[in-house]
């Protein structure tokens, strides 16, 4: 969205602002990135909306790079996590199974981490790796953003980093005229290539067309001009009435305005001289229906629709998004029409439902069909017969009142034909509805998905402001059907920041859980557990704990739902101990340092229960118990506050030489499938207890985002000695504190993985890069000539792993 617009939106919040807490936006660091800035909710704050999404705080705005990619949607949104209004745009992210259950995650792209402003874009999977970025297993997300020109990011880890393509040195494309933004990609299936449209000012209101066989080489193809196609395009195919081999295309504008055409290739076509209205609520940045996006690579090839709802505010967040809608096209007497239904997934929600059927709403006879309805959230389907209508008006009062009054009435005119003010003619004399009414939000389909509004309402959910009232003036109406649905609430159902392979849903036997960057923070006056919702008798079960005020934390296994179980734990007083209520079965002395990530691994094999702890070759514990046999995993937290990370079953972890435990020195070290994870600021140090003196050391490495990642050895205990690394600058060094050795000039590739060797000859040491068969340093160097081997990471996240000695 263009600055000016976002300073009138600025302007339309700023008496709300006033009276809200509030802090600048800020840029993040790589070292740090993904930020989870977000403080605890649980959703039920005055006007927030129970299913619709709304970002856990600050500010949201347009949709961005929906996709649907390893088998969840994902929805990326223009975002200030860090205040009220719009400012430093983010990327804001939250996922879902099925459209409607959204979980908040962490921030996708953050100003100070990927380069660009940042704004509104698209975003594609690009299952056959067309442009060659994949690195793992999943498919990658691709997306595109920024102004005056085209950036390219990327995800190899479903959404949870992304990498800047060339770091962002290289724009894809720039479209003519003075100012460009908003790209949206698209897979064209009949030429079997990408297509892109970007809004430009070249000329007038209009958009760029562009090709691409790998989404990263674009050709210029054509241009759409028209005054009504103005920002946050978004262009796609509908089947007419159904039917694939009757395919056309719908070009659309931020303010849902939208033609119907022909697509070749490389020109949109249409004989339309004036466009249609998709929705139609106030369609204007900071209305309630604005910057619409389609997902894409949706299952079965739906095309699904979210736009920003800019009218929604609280305590801790402005704006939401629509409720997701389906797209059609139909034919009718005035030309193909697109239609936009709420998603099936919406019958998830429901719960109770009452259903009338052929009644005669009577003004003069009065009485309410609803009167005994009380409801917060809900969806009414009805249907009216007006071909012998005798009322001027009928409809529904929604949250209404005793004393005669309602949060909103949505009426239709049977004179005007309108239907909450908007024109809607009755097809075969009848009247057909549908609304959905949620705490902040009100939607309004009519005719099939021809009639479409959305609409921001501060709903009253206080219990003598739930009633509903069906009425009729001036006259009567039949009714044909009406159907009343409540509807629960789609948050709390999956984990925001926590790692794991485990099920949930998750509960708590004790203590508060919240959402934090680092995982999953306990607080808790005694014991607490937070038990998943998988089982099992013998596993491999591990995880990251650190203690922060708490006496002790680990992981609980074999437990009833109360937490009753095994518990291994590391404890302040400094040992590691597995128990269970009544029994400390077993325990290991060793220092345990607050603030710190701990690893802790268990084996179960019937009555035998092993303990590992920091990564060390052989148990610490091991010990036989047979009071448990199977039961839940989690994991516990006594008396204070911890943070647990990265709990998995299965031996995925961190894979290295034969060593004792491993011990930190700066930054941040974890464990999680891929291998042990990294972030510092400066340098960090993650050091094993071997020593040597001349060996060959090798292993995998990669620089998730930041600087740069490296194999130590000949350490002392602080890290100090030999380091060779790779360096997203484009280099490998050898380098001992205060002095870079050698350095070897080659590409290195945030987020892709990397082999070093280094072998040692007494001064010699030479450096192996990738599978060439030459070292690309060979240097010498005396100042230390034994130490500590290890691994390092600079002003970077990073991931070592597979790393060997001999």
């Amino acid at each position: 969205m263009r600055r000016r617009v976002c300073v009138l939106l600025i302007a339309l919040v700023a008496g709300l602002a006033a009276f809200l807490p509030s802090t600048p936006a800020v840029a993040g660091t790589a070292w740090d990135y993904p930020e989870f800035p977000y403080q605890p909710t649980t959703y039920s704050e005055p006007f927030r909306g129970q299913f619709h999404f709304s970002s856990q705080q600050g500010w949201m705005n347009d949709p961005n790079g929906l996709v649907y990619a390893n088998g969840l949607y994902h929805f990326f949104y223009q975002h200030n996590p860090h205040g009220l209004t719009w400012d430093t745009m983010h990327w804001g992210h939250a996922t879902s199974p099925d459209l409607v259950h959204w979980t908040q995650k962490p921030i996708a792209m953050e100003p100070g981490v990927h380069p660009g402003d940042l704004w509104s874009g698209g975003g594609v999977v690009d299952k056959d790796n067309t442009a060659g970025l994949k690195t793992g297993s999943l498919d990658p997300i691709v997306v595109f953003s920024n102004t005056n020109g085209v950036s390219v990011y990327y995800s190899n880890d479903n959404g949870q980093t992304f990498q800047a393509y060339d770091k962002g040195r290289k724009v894809v494309t720039v479209p003519s005229g003075v100012n460009s933004r908003d790209p949206k990609v698209f897979w064209d299936a009949a030429r079997h290539r990408w297509a892109m449209v970007v809004w430009s000012d070249e000329g007038g209101n209009g958009v760029s067309i562009y090709t691409s066989p790998n989404l990263l080489d674009w050709t210029f193809a054509s241009r759409f001009q028209a005054p009504w196609l103005f920002e946050c395009p978004d262009m796609y195919p509908l089947p007419l009435d159904g039917h694939a081999d009757r395919q056309r295309w719908v070009l659309t504008s931020a303010s849902s305005q939208y033609a119907v055409g022909t697509f070749d290739g490389t020109t949109f076509r249409t004989d339309w001289t004036q466009p249609q209205q998709m929705n139609l609520g106030t369609t204007y940045a900071g209305g309630s229906f604005y910057a619409a996006e389609t997902f894409t690579n949706t299952p079965g090839g739906r095309t699904v629709q979210m736009a920003w709802e800019g009218g929604n505010q609280g305590s801790t967040w402005t704006g939401n998004a629509t409720f997701p809608a389906t797209l059609s096209l139909v034919t009718t007497p005035d030309g193909p029409r697109v239609t936009r239904t709420p998603v099936a997934e919406l019958s998830s929600l429901a719960s109770d439902s009452r259903t009338w059927k052929n009644q005669t709403i009577d003004a003069r006879k009065g009485g309410n069909l609803f009167a005994d309805v009380k409801a917060d959230t809900y969806e009414i389907t009805a249907q009216f017969d007006v071909k012998g209508a005798t009322a001027a008006r009928f409809g529904f009062d929604l949250h209404a009142r005793s004393d005669g009054t309602a949060d909103r009435s949505v009426v239709y005119d049977t004179a005007a034909q309108t239907l909450y003010g908007k024109p809607l003619a009755p097809r075969n004399g009848k009247v057909t509805l549908q609304l959905l009414v949620d705490r902040g939000q009100l939607e309004i389909y009519a005719d099939g998905g021809l009639y479409s509004l959305s609409d921001n309402v501060n709903f009253d959910s206080a219990a003598d402001s739930q009633g509903i009232r069906l009425f009729a003036t001036g006259g009567k109406v039949k009714l044909d059907s009406a159907t009343f649905t409540r509807l629960n609430s789609s948050w709390g159902t999956a984990q925001s920041t926590l790692n794991s392979n485990l099920k949930g849903p998750w509960h708590a036997s004790g203590g508060t859980w919240s959402d934090v960057a680092g995982g999953k923070q306990a607080a808790t006056s005694g014991d607490g557990f937070y038990l998943s919702a998988s089982s099992a008798t013998d596993a491999v079960y591990q995880g990251d704990i650190t203690l922060g005020t708490a006496q002790a934390g680990g992981l609980t296994f074999r437990a009833n739902a109360a937490g009753a179980g095994y518990t291994a734990t590391i404890d302040a007083a400094g040992v590691v101990k597995l128990w269970r209520p009544g029994k400390d079965i077993a325990v290991y002395s060793t220092p345990v340092s607050k603030g710190v990530a701990h690893h802790l691994q268990v084996r179960t094999d019937g009555s035998r229960i092993r303990v590992w702890f920091d990564n060390g070759a052989d148990p610490v514990i091991d010990a036989t118990d047979s009071t448990y046999a199977s039961g839940l995993f989690g994991v516990n937290t006594f008396n204070g506050t911890s943070t647990v990370q990265n709990l998995n079953t299965g031996p995925a972890g961190f894979t290295a030489f034969a060593a004792g435990q491993w011990t930190s020195h700066g930054g941040a070290w974890t464990v999680t499938p891929a291998g042990l994870h990294g972030s510092s600021a400066q340098d960090g140090f993650y050091l094993s207890d071997r020593t040597g003196t001349d060996f060959t050391y090798e292993g995998d490495l990669s620089v998730t985002n930041g600087t740069a990642t490296g194999l130590t050895f000949r350490a002392d205990s602080s890290g100090a000695g030999y380091t060779a690394n790779i360096d997203t600058s484009g280099v490998v060094k050898l380098w001992r504190p205060g002095r870079d050795i050698a350095v070897h000039s080659t590409p290195i590739v945030e987020g892709r993985t990397y082999h070093l060797k280094v072998r040692t000859d007494g001064s010699r040491i030479r450096v192996w890069f990738g599978d060439g068969a030459d070292p690309v340093i060979d240097a010498t160097d005396s100042a230390y000539t034994s130490g500590l081997f290890g691994v390092n990471t600079f002003a970077a996240g990073t991931v070592a792993q597979n790393l060997t000695l001999s």
